[in-house]
């Protein structure tokens, strides 16, 4: 029978029996197991199945005893694929423990240090080139009342800033500032005379979104409320800012501009800081980029804080810190600055 034939006698199984015990102290492995449970019971060509199907050819007079030893055999081979089965899961869940298991004499792995995130970084810079000019920091609430944000500021009634297509409204009556500058009036307000000196970052919300703008964005803006105060100063602090802020041989013009709160306005623009004035893509070939408003603050603004404007003048200006940032880490889209990708900030770490 272990050539494959038919059985002669009870003998033969016997020996079967001793064929399956020997195959299966070999068995160490999975794979093992199953190739020792197909030759075995399986369905097709396992050697129980054989063993059962030749009971026919058995003689009359074995075919009681014949039938009782194969199913002998039979629950032996399932008992002990059974015990093999769970020798082979319990080896296999010590050998699982004994990978996972921690050597405390190894050295510890240190974790993955955080990092600033862009827009924090510039945040961060900017205050230093002020705080080191002796300008102090002003906050303010992000929901602002229309005094402050609007009506302080010189935006007439009908300005277009005014329309809820540019304007986040909220309940009360209040609305998400639009910029930073509503924490120039408070502070104007708050001091009984100048000089003031303060810049306010923060963050400003309106309707847009596209590659370069976002509905939330971070500013900081910068006022100066002095006796004496000229353009002259206003464009001597635009070169000093810029220039520690990007590269000393940065260029700066003022070009004439209008908003609501400053008298005179000008766009300032800084030689592009990716071609350095040659002109690329990036600047349209100019040479040149926007980077900031500024203007000397209007007088009625003044006069509305409480400042006599034929004693004081001031100037003021802001720009858009995620712009920037983007300038200063190449980021060609404003979204990847809001979508907390731990990348970005391995690579600004790095």
């Amino acid at each position: 029978m272990a050539g494959g034939g038919t059985p002669d006698s009870v003998g033969d199984l016997a020996r079967e029996r001793e064929r399956f015990e020997r195959e299966a102290a070999e068995v160490s492995s999975r794979d093992a197991w199953e190739a020792l449970r197909l030759r075995w019971v399986g369905r097709k060509q396992g050697v129980v199945r054989a063993l059962l199907a030749a009971i026919k050819e058995v003689p009359v007079e074995q075919k009681r005893e014949y039938g009782q030893v194969v199913n002998l055999l039979k629950r032996r081979v399932e008992s002990r694929l059974e015990e093999l089965e769970g020798e082979l899961e319990r080896a296999e869940r010590q050998a699982a423990i004994g990978a996972a298991a921690v050597d405390v004499t190894l050295p510890g792995r240190r974790p993955a240090l955080g990092s600033l995130h862009p827009v924090s970084i510039v945040t961060q810079e900017i205050v230093e080139i002020f705080s080191a000019m002796g300008y102090s920091v002003a906050e303010g609430p992000e929901v602002e009342e229309d005094y402050y944000n609007f009506q302080a500021l010189n935006f007439p009634p009908d300005h277009p800033a005014r329309d809820t297509q540019d304007t986040f409204f909220v309940e009360g009556g209040k609305l998400l500032r639009t910029h930073t500058s509503p924490v120039q009036v408070r502070t104007m307000l708050e001091r009984e005379e100048p000089p003031i000196r303060v810049i306010c970052p923060g963050r400003a919300y309106r309707f847009d979104n596209d590659l370069r703008h976002s509905p939330m964005f971070h500013q900081v803006e910068c006022l100066v409320v002095d006796k004496g105060i000229t353009l002259g100063h206003l464009k001597g602090t635009l070169e000093a800012f810029v220039r520690k802020l990007f590269r000393p041989e940065t260029g700066v013009r003022l070009r004439p501009s209008y908003f609501p709160f400053t008298e005179p306005s000008a766009e300032v623009d800084i030689t592009c800081p990716f071609c350095s004035g040659d002109g690329c893509r990036t600047c349209s070939d100019t040479g040149w980029m926007e980077i900031l408003g500024s203007g000397m603050v209007d007088p009625r603004v003044l006069a509305e804080c409480g400042f006599d404007p034929e004693i004081y003048s001031g100037f003021a200006f802001g720009l858009g810190l995620d712009r920037v940032a983007m300038i200063r880490f190449d980021i060609p889209n404003i979204r990847v600055l809001f979508e907390n990708d731990e990348r970005l900030l391995r690579q600004v770490r790095g």
